[in-house]
């Protein structure tokens, strides 16, 4: 002991005089540590926490003390994450279609799993020899979902218009999707007919929620053209390939000022998840749910895949690395 009362000590690889006669506890307390929350060796033994208030700090010992470290930033409760198209606010971010279903009932089934509070729905001529054949209505309430009329099926301007102007006059819906297709086998849009129905939709009060290639100079013309969403395709319609170039849908999502959808091609779950990491506002689908072998497990399955890739995209991916990097500090090894 010195003739000031104090003693030498190392503690954690550097030297330090205090006061004689403190506890292992008391020193602790001392550094500003929580003596429950941390370990100490005392030349090269382990002290037991239980005894840190009995073990009296002696001149010339070392010590380590030690405590779990961890890392990153504590964000507050996650805020409001409603989206909006032409006006309209929702928070589901999963638009599912009412075909393939074997029934109306595993339909509504389905939809009521994934959370949905839009689906599409084709127009179609009303079953005049049979007027009380059940509708789609009976089994999803337009009252409570939001129908989005589509134009599936039709392969020129005119009748994609012609069908839209009659989807208004049934049920008054100026929110549509609008699709022209080039051809029967790859269900591709035809760009220029889709541009100028849009063209025409827009004129006439129609708010288009737009399907097109994945190509970010076509998204730009459909916005300037009256489109208050775009939908770039993920791959074939139905296909079930997942989404097959994530660069162009990363720049239509980057250069667009209004809402980009997924729509087509999306099979399993982690193509939804993916298609919300690369910032889409939402992802439309049916064949994924209507055609896996238990579509309403699917379709839950889709609804939680949706949310969990727009948490991670709010979240902020980590940057990729070429080498590994050590989850724990290095700074304070022992």
């Amino acid at each position: 002991m010195h003739s000031d009362g104090t003693v030498s000590i190392r503690v954690n690889g550097e030297h330090k005089r205090i006061t004689a006669g403190l506890t292992l506890a008391q020193l602790a307390s001392e550094l500003g540590l929580v003596p429950e929350k941390v370990a100490v060796e005392r030349n090269l033994e382990v002290v037991p926490r239980s005894t840190l208030a009995q073990v009296i700090v002696e001149d010339g010992d070392e010590l380590e003390i030690v405590h779990f470290v961890g890392g990153g930033d504590h964000a507050g409760p996650l805020a409001d994450d409603s989206w909006t198209v032409a006006g309209k606010t929702f928070r589901s971010r999963l638009i599912v279609g009412t075909g393939k279903y074997k029934d109306f009932e595993q339909n509504a089934a389905a939809v009521a799993a994934s959370g949905a509070e839009i689906v599409t729905v084709a127009v179609r001529r009303v079953n005049v020899s049979d007027p009380k054949a059940p509708m789609l209505t009976d089994y999803i309430d337009p009252k409570k979902i939001t129908y989005l009329p589509n134009t599936a099926g039709c392969f020129d301007a005119d009748s994609a218009i012609r069908t839209l102007r009659l989807a208004r006059e049934a049920g008054g819906w100026e929110l549509v999707k609008l699709e022209v297709l080039g051809e029967a086998r790859t269900l591709y849009p035809d760009m220029v007919e889709t541009l100028r129905a849009t063209e025409v939709l827009a004129k006439e009060g129609f708010l288009p929620m737009v399907y097109c290639v994945d190509d970010p100079i076509a998204a730009k013309r459909l916005e300037d053209a009256g489109a208050v969403a775009i939908m770039p395709l993920g791959a074939p319609i139905g296909s079930g390939l997942g989404i097959q170039n994530q660069v162009t849908i990363r720049l239509i999502v980057e250069g667009a000022k209004v809402p980009v959808l997924v729509d087509a091609g999306v099979g399993s779950a982690s193509d939804a998840a993916v298609a919300m990491e690369l910032g889409c506002d939402g992802v439309l689908m049916n064949t994924a749910i209507a055609e896996a072998k238990d579509p309403i497990l699917m379709a839950a399955a889709m609804k939680a895949a949706v949310e969990a890739g727009r948490l991670s995209y709010r979240a902020g991916r980590m940057a990729k690395r070429r080498y590994a990097d050590p989850s724990s500090p290095l700074a304070g090894l022992i």
